[in-house]
């Protein structure tokens, strides 16, 4: 009986054994699964983002160059006025004194003018006959000039009276649409020290600007004249067009980030933008349609020395399941890497010339092989692909891998690919 017992411990320790190594040989064995991205058709552009103000074009500030307390008011926000229309009207009271008090100065210093006159060709025979020496003529002969020189003055002091009496109707100076009024009837002005601003008035609404900052880093893409479209929020699925009028050369630091203004023209026939909306603008630096494009996870792709080496030694093992693509289609690929590029494929990124890029499959033989391509516009996690004669629509390449011993992406370019595309194991 013991001897059964023994017997069966034994067993059970072969077994085990046997079962421990062989999960830790399964353990141990590297299994890639990769994932493949197709080469489609479609447009493609490359832009830069940025936020921007809207604002008027044409706006005027209209102010007052006299202090004083605001009698009528006859506009208001939004309305529409032509040039030289009564806006406003400060009270007069004051200012009506200081006419009538420059007018009475006026007719004083005439008469004093007349009264040196008088006393000039009074004494004129006299100083001619040599009754009057020099002496005593020549204060009367300066009062003459001087009574003159005052009538000048308070004619001038006239005038200025008048005009600040004018300054109290305030009216348009040109044709538009008042966008904002700061006064209201009763309140009083005070010009002192700078006119205060009562009225902003937008010549033409149907034409608006957007002021957008571009970071430093991006300003060298953008180009007078170069289109743009641009969203705004209170229009969310409303596509705005306009162009670039001019890049200002003077810099703006937000946050220790040095930014560029752009000066943005936009039509606004439809009056469905307003000054102060928030516009998010894109500028187009590069588009193209119906151009081939591939997910830019695969041209980042790139083996690993022991990754090519294991499948060139893929005899009697199963090849990675990839999609299929015809002879006609991969005649003239290059072929296998030689030894000296197995080992430039080693290094995290491949060095490209020229927007060279390669793009890694599996031939019929489970191998890896890969085609040099020219890429293009590169955005939304898509490159173009310039036409050539090896490469076309249809054709799938390997975008990422993953380990399945690890149960984690070894590389970060892993992609789902195409609905339909199989995944293999090497």
């Amino acid at each position: 009986m013991k001897k059964i017992v023994v017997l069966l411990v034994v067993l059970l320790v072969i077994v085990g054994g046997a079962f421990v190594v062989l999960r830790l040989t399964s353990n141990n064995e590297d299994q890639n699964q990769f994932a493949f991205a197709e080469i489609v058709r479609g447009d493609l552009e490359n832009t830069v983002t940025s936020t921007g103000t809207i604002e008027a074009v044409g706006t005027v500030e209209v102010g007052t160059q006299v202090s004083g307390t605001i009698a009528y008011l006859y506009a208001d926000f939004n309305d529409q006025v032509t040039e030289g229309q009564l806006l406003a009207v400060l009270d007069t009271t004051v200012l009506n004194a200081s006419v009538r008090e420059a007018e009475a100065s006026v007719e004083q210093s005439k008469a004093q003018v007349e009264e040196a006159l008088a006393n000039y060709e009074r004494n004129l025979p006299l100083y001619n006959k040599g009754f009057l020496s020099e002496a005593e003529f020549l204060p009367i002969r300066t009062a003459v000039q001087t009574q003159q020189a005052l009538v000048k003055s308070a004619q001038a002091k006239l005038e200025r009276a008048k005009q600040n009496y004018e300054y109290a109707f305030i009216r348009s100076p040109i044709t538009g649409t008042i966008i904002q009024r700061n006064v209201e009837a009763g309140q009083t002005v005070a010009a002192s020290l700078s006119a205060p601003v009562l009225f902003v008035i937008a010549e033409n609404l149907s034409q608006m600007e957007i002021k957008a900052l571009v970071d430093e880093s991006d300003i060298g893409q953008i180009n007078a004249g170069q289109e743009i479209r641009f969203t705004v929020l209170a229009y969310p699925d409303e596509t705005f067009e306009g162009s670039v009028r001019q890049v200002r050369l003077q810099p703006a630091t937000v946050q220790n980030v040095v930014n560029y203004t752009v000066v943005i023209d936009a039509d606004n026939e439809d009056n469905h933008l307003l000054p102060g909306m928030t516009a998010t603008v894109d500028f187009i630096i590069k588009q193209g349609e119906n151009i081939m494009m591939i997910k830019s996870t695969a041209l980042q792709f790139q083996p690993s020395i022991e990754m090519i080496e294991s499948s060139q030694g893929l005899k009697g093992r199963e090849a990675p399941k990839r999609p299929e693509f015809t002879r006609s289609r991969i005649e003239g690929r290059e072929p296998p890497p030689s030894g000296s590029e197995i080992e430039a494929s080693s290094t995290k990124t491949m060095e490209a010339q020229d927007n060279s890029s390669r793009l890694w499959y599996f031939k019929e033989d489970g191998s890896l092989a890969f085609f040099r391509v020219t890429t293009g516009i590169s955005a939304s996690n898509n490159t173009e692909i310039i036409a050539d004669s090896d490469v076309k629509e249809g054709m799938s390449f390997i975008s990422g891998y993953t380990n399945v011993k690890s149960e984690k992406k070894e590389i970060s370019n892993t992609s789902s690919g195409p609905p339909g595309r199989g995944l293999g194991r090497i």
